[in-house]
């Protein structure tokens, strides 16, 4: 018998690196996010002839209830319940593991300094939900929320370019086919939702940026200036921020939501590398670029350099977070894919080769480095905190939207 785990996160050196590992890749029902045990019948690991592993019950809610066929989750294979088995294997290791070994928690912090009451740094969060899965999500790129319900939209490579879920993770509607016209979305490659509740979509394919209804109705679209737009936020003001990895720039962008008209479109830095993820501090305006440096890494699973460039509100440049400054506090290399704020106004970046968050405190201080979530994400490509502390981050490796929580935060009804 062999198995084939849905996505596969790469190895960490050291023994609590591999007990992550198999607890996230191979104890874990990529579709339901639940762990195998053999002490829930539900949660029984079950092969499929493909090759592929899911529990029971999502096994169940995957076949048809008459005919007792089911299409495998991330092949597309067609087989029958009959044709299933128990993965002894798992099963074993699942038993074994959480009679011998506890789960490896969060290392601690790389560097001095102390985690300040309020932001995320005061309690590590913990995995609370996810929701989202192959089929569900194409490989997405981009996640917002929507500040007045709660509501996660998701950009990713569906027959509609936007699918918008309640926080408990029930898809609510979806929208934007893929196309040139004005409703419609060639490429997206990031998202923001501004106060009003208008999404506003970086569609990279058709080198513009797409402002939309909570519901899908075009606003108005802004391109001729762009050549390959790729992070947007949406600042304290309301106003759209823009990076363009082609041209290297930042630009602000300000609507007219209810007249449907661009009032303003100028581009407000130049000369940057590659940027793509941009974030606004809610607290300070600040606000935080994310440039790719050099080529692809070894393997093509990063690039060999990111830095981290912030500015104030006016958009002039404050400081900077290379590779050089990383190493002055941590001999890790960061491969930063996304960037936030929390309620703290701590810059929050999401590390992509390790699969790893960290916090790298306030921008006005010298960073240091604090990781809060070192296992359970694969390839994190996207990163938001709400103003309740809440992390949520776009995993592009299995397809999913994550949510931690700090326990002592918030309670999110299921």
């Amino acid at each position: 018998m062999s198995l084939v785990p849905a996505p596969v996160c790469r190895g960490s050196l050291g023994p609590e690196g591999v007990l992550r590992d198999i607890h996230t890749n191979l104890l874990e029902c990529k579709v339901c996010f639940e762990k195998f045990t053999g002490q829930q019948r539900e949660r029984r690991p079950r092969n499929l002839p493909c090759g592929h592993v899911l529990c029971l019950e999502c096994l169940t809610s995957l076949s048809h209830p008459l005919l007792q066929k089911l299409e495998c989750p991330f092949c597309r294979r067609l087989c029958s319940v009959s044709e299933t088995s128990d993965c002894l294997p798992l099963f074993d290791l699942s038993d074994l593991l959480l009679r011998g070994t506890p789960r490896p928690s969060v290392p601690h912090r790389v560097s001095g300094g102390l985690a300040r009451v309020g932001g995320l740094e005061f309690e590590a969060p913990r995995l609370h939900s996810a929701f989202g899965g192959w089929g569900t999500l194409i490989n997405p790129t981009g996640v917002a929320v929507f500040g007045s319900s709660g509501a996660v939209a998701v950009t990713h490579d569906s027959d509609r370019r936007v699918a918008v879920f309640s926080p408990q993770g029930r898809r609510l509607h979806k929208f934007g086919q893929r196309g040139r016209g004005p409703s419609e979305i060639l490429h997206p490659l990031g998202v923001a939702v501004a106060p009003s509740g208008h999404v506003v979509v970086a569609d990279g394919g058709d080198s513009a940026v797409k402002v939309f209804t909570s519901r899908g109705r075009s606003v108005v679209t802004v391109r001729d200036s762009f050549q390959m737009p790729w992070g947007v936020e949406v600042d304290g003001c309301g106003h759209i921020l823009v990076t363009d990895a082609q041209a290297g720039t930042l630009s602000e962008v300000v609507v007219d939501f209810s007249c449907c008209l661009t009032v303003l479109n100028r581009v407000a830095c130049t000369d940057l590398r590659c940027p793509r993820s941009v974030a606004s501090c809610r607290v300070t305006g600040t606000v935080a670029v994310v440039e790719h440096i050099g080529g692809l890494a070894e393997g093509g699973t990063g690039w060999e350099s990111s830095r981290i460039s912030i500015f104030s509100n006016e958009l002039s440049l404050l400081s900077q977070i290379d590779r050089f400054g990383q190493q002055l506090v941590s001999p890790v290399r960061l491969c930063v894919s996304a960037v936030t704020f929390d309620r703290e106004g701590h810059v929050i970046v999401a590390d992509v080769e390790q699969g790893v968050i960290w916090s790298l405190g306030k921008p006005q201080n010298p960073p240091v480095m604090t990781p809060l979530v070192s296992h359970g994400l694969v390839r994190p490509v996207g990163l938001l905190s709400t103003a309740q502390n809440v992390l949520i981050v776009l995993d592009g490796g299995d397809h999913s939207v994550k949510l931690y929580v700090a326990s002592s935060d918030l309670q999110i009804t299921k």
